[in-house]
């Protein structure tokens, strides 16, 4: 049986999360800021559907994107060099977890992207953990993506697209901003067919544990990212 979190209960040893499906590991507790901390540093993560008590997850193998592997296709350069949009950086984070919220997905009915999850995410944002990296074009948004920084370690979390690669462009540039910035591994959490296409991987939980563990311990304090600094112009040997 899986256990019940409390409010103050202490989250089970990964060991015990049931292989399927995709490593569910407890039930219950709460979306505060310290919860939601202790588990990313912990390499859970909270995802349910309305009208289900929280549920948190621990996949084993874990979808992992080193930065400098993001793959950039023949055709996606080109978008990329043409430079038609602008990037910026938390400068809109709550319009891009809503539009994540409301955008259809193929295979899935309604979000997990709640309320409660959108108040507790914009918590963390304002706390200097959680960000966005949005694509705008003609002054309208159009794409983006947001996710957890913890150290030199980035959680992410969704993405959207309004337009067509509008959310590759957005992951293009999150990966040279955070390989720029020192970062050593975005977690995707679980497998799909596009994540793989940007060059994701699976790694085993016990790496990537090991991997997060050190990541969380170094780089900066909390803090908002510049609006900017994802916008400088693509070139042939970014």
């Amino acid at each position: 049986m899986l256990p019940w979190l409390t409010a103050h209960a202490p989250f089970p040893p990964l060991s015990a999360a049931l292989k399927e499906p995709n490593g569910l590991l407890a039930v219950g507790g709460d979306l505060s800021a310290e919860r939601l901390l202790e588990a990313y540093r912990r390499g859970i993560f909270p995802w349910y559907s309305p009208g289900e008590p929280i549920l948190w997850w621990s996949p084993d193998p874990r979808m992992v994107l080193f930065p400098e592997e993001f793959r950039i296709s023949r055709s996606l350069g080109k978008i990329l060099r043409r430079g038609d949009y602008e990037v910026r950086l938390d400068s809109a984070f709550m319009q891009v977890i809503e539009a994540c919220a409301d955008t259809p997905r193929p295979g899935q009915h309604g979000t997990w992207i709640v309320p409660e999850m959108q108040a507790a995410y914009r918590k963390l944002h304002e706390l200097g953990y959680a960000h966005s990296v949005e694509v705008w074009a003609s002054g309208e948004l159009i794409g983006g993506l947001y996710g957890i920084a913890l150290g030199r370690m980035f959680y992410g979390e969704s993405m959207f697209s309004w337009r067509t690669n509008a959310s590759k462009i957005a992951a293009a540039h999150m990966a040279r901003f955070l390989q720029q910035q020192g970062f050593g591994l975005v977690d995707c959490q679980m497998r799909t067919a596009h994540l793989a296409s940007l060059g994701a991987r699976e790694i085993p939980r016990q790496e990537f544990i090991a991997r997060l563990t050190t990541l969380t311990a170094a780089g900066p304090a909390p803090q908002p990212w510049p609006r900017d600094g994802a916008s400088q112009p693509w070139s042939s040997a970014t």
